[in-house]
């Protein structure tokens, strides 16, 4: 009867195991998605462009440029779920000397298009275009010629998780 008793007991416990580690292991697996990093350098542009990330990491923008900008997020072309984005990354002359920062997350697959609000504008088209004359960024003194320019945006291709 007691050999009977320590097979159930034993039994439940390997079950009980079984289920904690199930419950577990997303927890474990989300503690180790990747942070990847957008940087504005000291001029009005993100680096990269570009970033293909996956599922559950998430993208730091780092503002080096002394001045403020912003992320902005397009939604007539996301598809990624962080619609709504309007955040100021604050730029070293008005943060102490310290870059801005900030964090989001993407929970979803797809694309998050973004931009600056201070260096780009949507036309009729939603389509980021720079200020200035022919919606193009032109230098003070019109010298060398008109410096046209492409707006302040990003885009974050989101790739499904690794499973």
């Amino acid at each position: 009867m007691l050999s009977h008793r320590f097979r159930f007991y034993r039994f439940g416990l390997l079950v009980l195991a079984a289920c904690l580690l199930g419950t577990a292991a997303p927890i474990w697996a989300s503690e180790h998605r990747a942070v990847h990093q957008v940087t504005v350098p000291d001029e009005d542009r993100f680096t990269p462009f570009a970033l293909t990330i996956r599922a559950g990491d998430t993208v730091r923008w780092i503002n080096n440029d002394t001045d403020d900008h912003t992320v902005v997020s397009d939604d007539a072309f996301n598809t990624a779920d962080n619609k709504g984005v309007d955040h100021l990354l604050a730029g070293t002359d008005s943060n102490g000397g310290k870059p801005g920062t900030f964090r989001l997350r993407f929970e979803h697959p797809g694309t998050f298009v973004y931009y600056c609000r201070f260096h780009a504008r949507l036309d009729s088209s939603n389509q980021p275009t720079a200020p200035g004359p022919r919606d193009g960024i032109q230098n003070m003194n019109n010298q060398g010629g008109p410096n046209f320019g492409t707006p302040m945006m990003g885009v974050i291709t989101v790739l499904p998780a690794n499973d």
